[in-house]
């Protein structure tokens, strides 16, 4: 699969605009593997990669890349540090700022988005943050740089910017703590709330939430479902998983809980008596119906003779097949709002 954003950003190394450092590890922030990392004169073994995504992280650990296991990295050591920023412009400030913050003086800061993730708007910001910024660009994306000198850097928006990736309560419900760039973070999801209000109060023995995001989910089985006696939670995105534990070790009273690092689409290896799910269906701004799809078969495997799976999903998403397919029983327990509510049992 092609990642402009990836191309574009080794981009100044291939055309000798900037060179590789020849000595010191290089700080690889939100990274991913492809093809531009594989090239011939990429000093992979000196890439120190933070990727909290878990498939991203996979694929960075197959290719035998670093991945940093430390989250409190050491401040102004880093010679150079590559960048793909987010789409989330809060998120996208923040690692800006970390870069910047983590870079040694006359380091190099390097950043690539794609144009319709607002790459123009991420320059910009660099910009703002640590002075004047070259750039080029490719692959309808484009990528910039910053020599570091530390007396340009703009102090107080650097502190700011660096706040920005602090957890904080969730305005509608304080019970949350979370932060930019996670699944509806600042809101509580329209179809994660139908499906909490649907929820069988029967629901029963061991449970799971696949993609459990900051918890909600999770909290809702909590407070309204007495004979649940345990509930695994999985997130692919470590940064909301580590949230949910937060939030919902509190409120447990009993209830066995679990947190699970994972990508779903591989598989479950535990089984269960029920499993909810909001699945995701985009990587960045592409449509990825597998992906609930996957999320489907993947429960199905996992549950237990009798089992149940509720799913919300946008009207439009094409599940009923993968249901009939993996399930004994399977109906629509409500359409509303532009959401529909499936419960497949096995």
């Amino acid at each position: 699969m092609s990642d402009p954003a990836l191309d574009t950003l080794l981009l100044p190394f291939a055309t000798g605009a900037l060179t590789w450092p020849t000595a010191g590890g290089m700080l690889f922030l939100r990274a991913r593997m492809g093809s531009a990392l594989a090239q011939p004169g990429v000093p992979r073994d000196r890439l120190i990669c933070r990727q909290t995504f878990r498939p991203f992280a996979n694929d960075l650990e197959a290719a035998g890349v670093a991945l940093a296991q430390d989250p409190d990295l050491p401040k102004g050591s880093f010679p150079l540090i590559l960048l793909l920023p987010p789409r989330q412009r809060d998120e996208a400030r923040h690692l800006l700022a970390e870069a910047v913050n983590h870079v040694m003086a006359g380091g190099i800061v390097v950043a690539a988005s794609t144009n319709n993730e607002g790459a123009r708007s991420v320059e910009a910001d660099l910009g703002k943050l640590a002075g004047d910024v070259s750039s080029l660009s490719k692959n309808k994306a484009r990528v910039f740089w910053n020599v570091i000198d530390k007396a340009h850097i703009d102090q107080t928006l650097l502190a700011e910017w660096l706040a920005l990736g602090r957890p904080r309560r969730l305005e509608s419900d304080p019970r949350f703590l979370t932060r930019p760039g996670l699944f509806a973070w600042d809101r509580i999801d329209a179809g994660s709330a139908l499906l909490a209000e649907h929820l069988p109060t029967d629901i029963s023995g061991a449970g799971a939430d696949l993609g459990c995001g900051f918890g909600y989910l999770g909290a809702e089985i909590l407070a309204h479902c007495p004979r649940v006696k345990s509930l695994d939670c999985y997130e692919a995105e470590r940064l909301a998983l580590d949230l949910a534990q937060g939030n919902l070790a509190p409120l447990a009273k009993g209830v066995a809980l679990d947190f699970l690092w994972q990508d779903v689409t591989q598989g479950l290896q535990r089984r269960y008596d029920f499993i909810v799910s909001n699945p995701p269906f985009h990587t960045g701004r592409a449509d990825r119906v597998d992906l609930g799809q996957g999320f489907i078969v993947a429960a199905a495997k996992a549950l237990r003779p009798g089992g149940r799976l509720l799913i919300v999903a946008n009207r439009h998403l094409p599940y009923e097949e993968v249901f009939a397919t993996h399930f004994a029983h399977r109906r629509i327990v409500t359409i509303a709002d532009g959401y529909k509510i499936i419960e497949g049992t096995t």
